[in-house]
């Protein structure tokens, strides 16, 4: 055989991130990166930082038995056959999900959301609800999406990645966006520009845990048909209230069509199925005057996003929703008591560590919120990603800037994000303990 003559080596191509999407350089993007980084580097302190499910849910998990729960589902009310209905679970599916009359069926006993299977979109996670929704309902450069303001970095990262131009809200501590909202709409339309949509989490917010009261959900529903605003209600912490203080969500007290609602399983049963929805039930009129819902137009932009959510991870879900008799009602009061513990396990360890004549003579504060998985403590120094690297690497304890969350950098310099949901009783205690050591270091 003749020699192969030899490849001349070539310069390695380098590309210039100057020619790359301005979102990929966005300090945004990097949030959660960071945070993961400086967990992976320093694997025994004990963080405060991810709002993950507490891993003891899992142990009732039974994947194999939530999927044959779901044939079971689809033999008895869709008349298939076991064979035809497990081919169906490995098989492509369809774009706007399989488990969607589950889902609506759920929506409307336990939330009292009552729309059709047809206004669900079965969605991979929350996030991908967020993207297509924004997505669909901004059509051109002029349309300006609202955030509440510290804001979720998934909103906002979604929207830089789509290039959309965004407008912080305030959220007060108490969960009102009026009339700061109001102000907001009007300074964008002297623009000659549309405020398109708000996107918002009413109850237990992440970041910040505040929650919305009844008058003020009433209320920014009114603002929203005054000021022809789209709501985009985000609920994923919702379910941690006692159920004495559960209140109405905004899709539920939706009469004017404003609320497009984003939801996620990840919280109430796994969030490694990665299975989320969006709820949109309004109606769209295309130019030959033919209308279906909008629904229908943000699965026709999921089609070209993940061409359908995951029927395996479907069926899991399914599966749980079956076994649970169309109710989670059981499975949310669980957790709910177990996080609202943990909150109080995390503010009794933090009255503490902090007597109050400290607190008085340093300005260090923190919220008390009645559930969720956050509260936001504010301390008497700067913090930023270093001070978060020295706390990690001298005191063993992790938590998430504030900054982070606010549109523009803009807020929050003083302030960190402590996460109650991930964390056993003796973390929560020894990780606040290592807190105080940390603070009084600096203080």
């Amino acid at each position: 055989m003749a020699d192969r003559p030899a490849l001349l080596a070539e310069p390695v191509r380098e590309l210039d991130r100057r020619e790359l999407h301005a979102s990929v350089s966005d300090p945004v993007m990097e949030s959660v990166t960071l945070l993961t980084d400086v967990m992976s580097q320093y694997p025994d302190a004990v963080s405060f930082a991810p709002g993950a499910p507490h891993e003891s849910f899992f142990e009732g998990v039974d994947v194999a038995r939530h999927i044959e729960s779901y044939v079971a589902y689809l033999c008895r009310e869709r008349g298939m056959s076991p064979a035809r209905a497990r081919r169906r679970i490995l098989q492509y599916g369809s774009t706007p999900g399989l488990i969607n009359e589950l889902v609506a069926g759920v929506l409307r006993t336990d939330e009292g959301i009552d729309v059709p299977p047809e206004a669900v979109v079965v969605t991979v996670g929350c996030q991908e609800a967020i993207f297509i929704a924004l997505r669909a309902l901004h059509a051109t450069p002029d349309d300006v999406l609202l955030v509440a303001d510290p804001c979720y970095v998934g909103a906002v990262g979604a929207a830089r990645l789509l290039g959309l131009d965004i407008r912080p809200v305030e959220q007060r501590p108490d969960g009102s966006v009026l009339p700061d909202l109001v102000r907001v709409c009007r300074e964008v339309r002297a623009e000659g520009r549309r405020p398109r949509a708000l996107y918002l989490v009413p109850d237990f917010s992440n970041p910040s845990g505040s929650r919305m009261a009844l008058p003020d959900r009433h209320a920014l529903l009114a603002a929203a048909a005054e000021e022809d605003l789209l709501v985009l209600e985000d609920n994923p912490y919702g379910f941690t209230a006692a159920p004495e203080t559960k209140l109405p969500t905004l899709k539920a007290l939706d009469r004017g069509g404003r609320v497009v609602h984003l939801g996620t399983f990840a919280k109430v049963c796994i969030p490694g199925v990665r299975v989320g929805y969006a709820v949109a039930d309004q109606t769209v009129r295309g130019p030959d005057g033919r209308t279906r819902l909008l629904a229908a137009e943000l699965a026709a932009v999921k089609s070209m996003v993940t061409v359908n959510t995951s029927p395996v991870g479907q069926a899991v879900i399914g599966g749980m929703l079956v076994e649970a008799g169309g109710t989670l009602r059981a499975m949310v009061e669980e957790k709910s008591a177990f996080y609202r513990r943990n909150l109080r396990l995390l503010l009794d360890a933090l009255d503490s560590a902090f007597p109050e004549d400290l607190r008085a003579r340093t300005g260090i504060r923190w919220d008390a919120p009645e559930g969720g998985f956050f509260l936001v403590m504010t301390l008497p120094f700067e913090v930023d990603d270093a001070v978060l690297e020295e706390s990690a690497r001298d005191f063993g304890v992790l938590w998430t800037p504030m900054s982070h969350f606010f549109v523009g950098g803009k807020g929050g310099a003083r302030q960190i994000r402590l996460s109650l949901s991930y964390l056993d009783d003796d973390e929560i205690e020894e990780g606040v303990r290592r807190l105080a050591a940390f603070v009084a270091a600096r203080t």
